[in-house]
C-alpha cells in the first residue's frame, strides 16, 4: 500500500507540473468536498472519522499547498468565471452540513490563507440542539460517552436487526475503527425515522453539534464564506415522494433566505444521491446549480445540476499529492 501511494503521489505531482497537465487544466475548476475540521490532527486519522473529517495541521497544509498551484477562488466564479483569465487552475473549497467547528477551527485557517470557501447547511441543525446521527452514533458506538451509553445503544441497534459486528471489540484501535466505519455506512439504508429515534438514545453533548444563525451572519460577514442549502433534515432524497422532496428544498431555501444575505444559487444534494426526477424538482425551486459528490474536474460543459467534487479526507489533506492524482484521473478526456 505505501508503494502505491508513492506512484499515486509521484504521478499526481508529475501530472500537476507537466505542460500536458496543465494544458487540461487550463479553464478548468476543480471542486473540492470538505465536512469538518477537528481541534486535533490524531482524532482525526481514525478511519471512522478520517473520510469526514480533517485536523488543524493537516488542513492548514492542504490549504498552503493549493495556494501555491491554484488560484483559490469562489465557488461561483467557478461556476460564472467573469473575463479576467489565469494561467493556473481555480479550485472551490466546499463544506457540507453546515458543522459547529467549520466556524471554530476552520474558518481561522482560511482567514489566515485568505481563502474562500462555500458552506452548505442542512438548515434544520442550525440554531437547534438536533444531531447529526453520524458523529452522535459513532462516537457513542466508540465509548466517547462512556460504557453505559454504548451498551444501551448497542441494544437499540440490536431491536432493529443492526447488530454490532465482532470487530467492532477489537484491541486494535485501527481495526475497530475500520469497522465501526463500514457499520456506520451500512445504517444509511435506515429511515430517516428510525436513524433519529437511534440519535435520540445518545447522550446530549454540551453544545450543540451545528452551527448557529448568529455564527452564519458573522462567517457570512467577513466576505470569505457564502452559504447554500444542503436539505432541511438532511433526509437522503432518492427516497423521498415528490411532496417530501419539495418540502425538504423550499424549507431549506427559505431559512436560507430569511438567514443570509446572499445565498448561493446553488443546492446540495445530502449524501451526493441525487436522479432527473431530483434534478428536475431543485431546478424548479430556481436552482440553476447543483453540487453531487461524483468525483471529476468541471469545465462549464456538464450537466450544471450533477457538478463533479474531489472530497477531501485526512489522509488526502496531509499528502496533496494524492488529490493531484485524483485530479488527474478526473481531467482525463
Amino acid at each position: 500500500m505505501a508503494i502505491k501511494q508513492l506512484l499515486k503521489r509521484t504521478s499526481g505531482w508529475l501530472y500537476l507540473n507537466s505542460p500536458v497537465g496543465r494544458h487540461q487544466l487550463h479553464g478548468a475548476g476543480v471542486i473540492l468536498m470538505l465536512h469538518r475540521v477537528l481541534a486535533n490532527d490524531r482524532a482525526a486519522d481514525l478511519p471512522h472519522r478520517n473520510e469526514l473529517c480533517v485536523g488543524p495541521k493537516a488542513f492548514a497544509h492542504l490549504l498552503a499547498w493549493l495556494k501555491k498551484h491554484f488560484d483559490c477562488v469562489p465557488l461561483m466564479e467557478i461556476l460564472q468565471p467573469g473575463s479576467v483569465r489565469s494561467e493556473r487552475p481555480k479550485v472551490a473549497l466546499t463544506f457540507d452540513d453546515g458543522w459547529r467547528d467549520n466556524a471554530l477551527n476552520a474558518f481561522p485557517l482560511l482567514k489566515k490563507y485568505q481563502v474562500p470557501a462555500s458552506i452548505f447547511l442542512s438548515t434544520d441543525f442550525i440554531g437547534s440542539r438536533q444531531r447529526f446521527w453520524w458523529e452522535s452514533l459513532g462516537e457513542t458506538l466508540w465509548h466517547s460517552h462512556g460504557e453505559k451509553a454504548r451498551a444501551h445503544l448497542i441494544e437499540c441497534l440490536q431491536q432493529l436487526g443492526r447488530p454490532l459486528p465482532v470487530l467492532l471489540d477489537d484491541l486494535d484501535v485501527q481495526r475497530r475503527s475500520l469497522a465501526l466505519l463500514h457499520f456506520l455506512q451500512s445504517l444509511k439504508s435506515l429511515a430517516p425515522g428510525e436513524l433519529n429515534r437511534l440519535t435520540d438514545q445518545c447522550p446530549e453533548e454540551s453544545l450543540p453539534q451545528a452551527l448557529d444563525w448568529h455564527q452564519v451572519r458573522a462567517l457570512e460577514a467577513s466576505g470569505l464564506i457564502r452559504f447554500g442549502p444542503h436539505g432541511a433534515s438532511h433526509a437522503i432524497f432518492i427516497g423521498l415522494d415528490d411532496q417530501r422532496l419539495d418540502e425538504e428544498i423550499s424549507r431549506s431555501r427559505n431559512a436560507l433566505h430569511n438567514g443570509c444575505n446572499r445565498p448561493l444559487p446553488v443546492y446540495c444534494y445530502p449524501n451526493g444521491d441525487h436522479d432527473a426526477r431530483i434534478r428536475e424538482h431543485v431546478a424548479d425551486h430556481d436552482f440553476p446549480f447543483a453540487l453531487g459528490t461524483a468525483p471529476g474536474i468541471y469545465r462549464g460543459i456538464s450537466d450544471p445540476l450533477a457538478l463533479p467534487r474531489i472530497g477531501i479526507s485526512q489522509r488526502t489533506a496531509r499528502n496533496p499529492e494524492l488529490l493531484s492524482w485524483r485530479i488527474y484521473r478526473g481531467a482525463r478526456p
